[in-house]
C-alpha cells in the first residue's frame, strides 16, 4: 500500500481548527467509491454522514447514521490514503460503538424509540483527546405513538465511552405543536473553531418559529448556526443563515423535496466552508453547493425567538465556492467534509463523504478536492 510523502506533513500546526485558510476557489481531483454493503468488524459500512480528520495521527473519524438498526450506532476510523492528487484507498481501521451513560449500546426504534439516536455530525478534539457527536433526536406525533427526543451534542473518548453533553438552549427542544426543529432537520452540521475554544454546530432546515423551509422559489428559508463555548459548554452566540431554493422541482410536484445544511467546516476567523445539500424525488443525485460564509459581524439571534417576525439585521454572509452540478460527475448524498493533509503542491485538499442511507441505488462516495488560494 503507498505512502505518500504528503503525509510527512500531518504535524503541520496549521491544520488546528480554526487556522487561517485562504479559499479562492475549489478544484475536483478524484472520486472514490466503497463497495456496497461492505461488511468490517461485524458491521456493515454505510450511512457516513460525518467525517474529520486528525493530523497527529492520519486517521479519519467518520460517524454513521445507522440508528442502531443493522448494527448498533457506531463510527469508523479509517486511514485515506492519497498518491499523485488520487484517492489511493480507503482502509477501515476500527468500528467503535457509541455508548450511553450507562455503558450500554444504545437502542434501536424496536427497542426504545424514546432513546434511540440519528447520529449525523462528529468531530475529533485533539486538545482533550475525545470526539463530539450529534444526534437530531426524533419528532413523530401521532397519538398514542408520539415520540418527542431532543437532540443532543454528546461527548466521548475514542473508545466510545460517554463523558458528557453539551446543554442545549431551549429553542432546540421538541415540542408535540409546531414549535422548535421539524423532524429531520435539526443538529446536522458540526465544526471546531479558534483552536478548539468554540464549538459550532448548525441546524439543516429552519425551525418552526424561524419559518418555512427552503421551496423551489427564492423564499426566506433561514437555519440557525449555534456557537458554544467548549470550555464551559454554552451556548454564547446564535446566527442566521439564508438557505438557497431547492434546485429542482420534485416529481410529482407534490413529492418530497429539501434543501439544507449538511455540514459546515471553520476555516478560522469567524469563516466557514458551508454544504447545501439539495434533494428532489424523482431525481437520484443530489445537488451539492459549497459555499464560503461569513459571521463576522452577523446578528447574534441568540435571544431572538422567531426570525419569522423578527428577521436578523445582519444575516451570516455567504459566497458560492461551487455547484457540484458542473463536475460533470455522479453526486450522491454528500453529508461530511474536512480539511486534509496538504497537497504535493502546497495546498490544502478538502475531502468530502457522500451518505448511501444502506441502499443498493446510492454511493458511499469520497471527493478529493484541492482548495485553491
Amino acid at each position: 500500500m503507498r505512502r505518500p510523502f504528503v503525509f510527512i506533513l500531518l504535524l503541520c500546526s496549521c491544520l488546528l481548527a480554526g487556522a487561517q485558510t485562504s479559499v479562492g476557489g475549489l478544484k475536483l481531483l478524484d472520486v472514490y467509491v466503497v463497495p456496497h454493503s461492505l461488511s468490517f468488524q461485524n458491521t456493515t459500512v454505510g450511512g457516513l454522514s460525518g467525517i474529520d480528520y486528525d493530523a497527529k495521527t492520519g486517521l479519519y473519524y467518520m460517524i454513521s447514521d445507522d440508528r442502531s438498526s443493522i448494527n448498533d450506532a457506531r463510527y469508523y476510523a479509517a486511514k485515506i490514503h492519497i498518491h499523485q492528487n488520487k484517492i489511493d484507498s480507503v482502509v477501515f481501521v476500527k468500528a467503535v460503538t457509541l455508548l450511553r451513560k450507562n455503558g450500554r449500546p444504545y437502542p434501536g426504534t424496536k427497542q426504545d424509540p424514546h432513546h434511540t439516536p440519528d447520529p449525523e455530525a462528529m468531530r475529533y478534539d485533539p486538545v482533550r483527546k475525545q470526539l463530539v457527536w450529534s444526534s437530531e433526536g426524533e419528532r413523530i406525533v401521532k397519538g398514542k405513538d408520539t415520540v418527542l427526543e431532543d437532540p443532543a451534542i454528546t461527548i466521548i473518548k475514542t473508545n466510545g465511552k460517554y463523558v458528557d453533553t453539551f446543554p442545549l438552549p431551549e429553542n432546540l427542544k421538541m415540542h408535540a405543536t409546531e414549535q422548535g426543529p421539524r423532524q429531520n432537520g435539526v443538529l446536522e452540521g458540526m465544526t471546531f473553531a479558534d483552536n478548539f475554544r468554540s464549538l459550532y454546530i448548525n441546524l439543516e432546515e429552519p425551525r418552526y418559529e424561524d419559518g418555512a423551509r427552503a421551496e423551489v422559489t427564492e423564499n426566506d428559508a433561514w437555519v440557525r448556526i449555534y456557537k458554544f463555548d467548549v470550555a464551559s459548554r454554552k451556548n454564547t452566540a446564535q446566527y442566521a443563515y439564508k438557505l438557497d431554493p431547492v434546485a429542482y422541482p420534485p416529481l410529482p410536484a407534490d413529492a418530497f423535496k429539501v434543501n439544507g445544511i449538511p455540514d459546515i467546516l471553520s476555516i478560522g476567523n469567524g469563516r466557514f466552508i458551508v454544504l447545501e445539500r439539495s434533494f428532489s424525488t424523482g431525481r437520484l443525485p443530489c445537488t451539492i453547493k459549497i459555499f464560503l460564509a461569513d459571521t463576522k459581524g452577523a446578528t447574534d439571534i441568540k435571544n431572538n425567538p422567531s426570525l419569522k417576525n423578527k428577521p436578523a439585521a445582519k444575516p451570516v454572509s455567504k459566497k458560492l465556492l461551487l455547484n457540484m452540478d458542473s463536475l460533470n460527475a455522479y453526486v450522491d448524498n454528500v453529508e461530511g467534509a474536512t480539511l486534509g493533509p496538504l497537497l504535493p503542491n502546497g495546498h490544502r485538499s478538502l475531502l468530502l463523504v457522500a451518505d448511501n442511507n444502506f441502499s443498493d441505488k446510492e454511493q458511499t462516495q469520497f471527493f478529493l478536492m484541492e482548495i485553491l488560494p
